[in-house]
């Protein structure tokens, strides 16, 4: 089947694409940037010589991408923290699942996978994510796009659309093409501080996302949303686990939740005044100091998916971020003296 495949060269996209070319399918990329696809995909040896180029909300560029294509899997979006960022965040994410989604199903594609975000549903504190939980109160640009687009696909749902949305947390993995959220924290834990507080988050590999992913795109799977919360960690044992992966005691600051919301606060008035790209915002300190849980969707749950322990998803991350530069030996401590001792990189081939 050919699969149309947006944000294919960013993180969750490419890792998406090497689940779907092992699985035979012929990938089509819609991309900004053709050298970008060689950068990502040579290293992995896939090579992908059906790119159209062009910007994902512009409807003529969209609708070529489209034509001939049995598959849609959209996983672009904008991410951008400045408020000087934040109205094109909005028009871009926003524009580009209407034509994107929205013109699959125009055309009556029957394999149609959006990537949404759990950032789209619940709020901070209440009961546990679910599929049935209402669209979040957003205020960033960002989680305000991520949910503005779950209404329009939902809409969609509603009337009968074959689309499969999939949520996850926060994605971790190797070979990120462009550090993407999560990944950067642990990368900026590893060089700075890690902070512990109240609750904790969930987690999911980018690998096993994609094996999600491959399985949402076949046309046997039913229509429907497919909510993957991963694997819970609490912030202390978060820190426990950079330990136990680096073989060292990674710097740590307790911070209890109220002040942890305070200093977002004060990041969001900092940021009228000057304007950062750092998410130290009101809104993620709530999420990252009172995260209400996740439930697996019953839809993933009848898929028997797997995951990974999360120890090696965090292993191969610190090698891959030791291996790209992204990290010193001194950050990266037991990962690092592995890979210089000559040991092989059980992440396998990138």
């Amino acid at each position: 089947m050919r699969v149309l495949v947006t944000g294919g060269t960013g993180f969750i996209g490419s890792h998406s694409v090497v689940a779907l070319v092992r699985d035979g399918h012929e990938v089509r990329l819609l991309a900004r940037d053709a050298s970008k696809v060689g950068r990502v995909f040579a290293p992995r040896g896939i090579r992908i010589d059906d790119v159209v180029v062009g910007d994902v909300t512009d409807p003529t560029v969209v609708a070529k991408a489209l034509d001939g294509c049995e598959g849609v899997l959209h996983a672009a979006a904008l991410v951008g923290l400045k408020r000087s960022d934040a109205e094109k965040v909005l028009a871009t994410n926003q524009r580009a699942v209407e034509l994107v989604v929205g013109g699959a199903v125009e055309l009556g594609l029957q394999s149609i996978v959006y990537v949404s975000s759990l950032s789209a549903l619940g709020r901070p504190g209440g009961d546990p994510i679910t599929v049935d939980s209402p669209i979040g109160d957003a205020r960033s640009a960002y989680a305000t796009s991520k949910a503005r687009a779950e209404g329009y696909v939902q809409r969609l749902q509603n009337a009968g659309a074959p689309i499969r949305a999939s949520y996850p947390p926060g994605v971790v993995g190797p070979d990120d093409p462009g550090m993407s959220g999560a990944n950067h924290a642990i990368r900026a834990f590893l060089k700075d501080t890690m902070v512990i507080t109240s609750t904790g988050f969930c987690v999911l590999d980018v690998r096993d996302l994609a094996e999600i992913h491959a399985r949402l795109i076949d046309p046997a799977t039913p229509p429907g949303r497919y909510l993957a919360p991963g694997q819970y960690l609490s912030w202390p044992d978060a820190v426990a686990m950079m330990d136990r992966v680096t073989g060292r005691r990674v710097n740590r600051i307790y911070v209890p939740g109220p002040l942890l919301r305070l200093l977002g606060r004060i990041g969001d008035l900092v940021k009228l005044v000057y304007d950062f790209d750092f998410p130290l915002t009101h809104e993620s300190m709530a999420f990252a100091s009172g995260w209400p849980g996740a439930e697996m969707s019953p839809a993933l749950a009848s898929l028997d998916p797997s995951f990974r322990d999360l120890r090696q998803t965090y292993e191969d991350t610190v090698r891959w971020m030791y291996r790209a530069g992204h990290l010193t030996a001194l950050q990266a401590g037991r990962m690092a003296q592995e890979l210089d001792a000559g040991g092989a990189d059980p992440s396998g081939p990138r």
